[in-house]
């Protein structure tokens, strides 16, 4: 994987314990510019403001949840950089919930208790294995296929010619 130096990571979680967590993580991957807030409002406020690589935010808080703060980073009239990539970091493991984060635009989903490998392992795919980003009329972020579209036969397939357009 790259060097994780130059990169600028935003923290969001209203819990400092795990907020504490994540720095340490973070900082033994070798990052070392790491904006933490304790709310998707600070969040905002701060994707505005900084330059941000990669958001990794709670899915539970106070406020404006995980879900919220994504859609409202994937709304390019709200933040600069609409394309950031999120990781969902949640106890919250069902999967209603993994295809709430998703199709709100999380790029990757995180379970608690979190691991340095797991953490590790969604870096390393936004990184090494990025994504297309698509718009359609409901949707904007990652595609949300991560299997070979090719073998699905289904009625709503696109055709190439139909989701270029759409691609970011």
């Amino acid at each position: 994987m790259a060097d994780l130096r130059p990169l600028r990571f935003l923290v969001v979680d209203d819990n400092p314990h795990m907020l504490k967590i994540v720095r340490t993580i973070l900082n033994g991957f070798g990052v070392v510019h790491i904006h933490e807030v304790s709310s998707a409002l600070e969040a905002l406020e701060t994707a505005r403001n900084e330059s941000i690589d990669i958001v990794i935010t709670d899915y539970q808080m106070e406020g404006m949840n995980g879900v919220e703060l994504v859609k409202t980073l994937r709304d390019q009239n709200k933040v600069a950089n609409p394309l950031v990539p999120i990781i969902m970091l949640t106890a919250y493991s069902e999967r209603s919930r993994v295809f709430e984060a998703r199709d709100a635009g999380a790029t990757e989903f995180c379970c608690k208790p979190i691991t340095a490998r797991d953490l590790f392992l969604k870096i390393s795919i936004i990184i090494d294995r990025p994504r297309p980003y698509v718009r359609t009329k409901v949707y904007f972020g990652p595609d949300r296929r991560r299997h070979d579209p090719s073998k699905y036969r289904g009625p709503q397939r696109r055709s190439d010619d139909e989701s270029r357009p759409n691609v970011a």
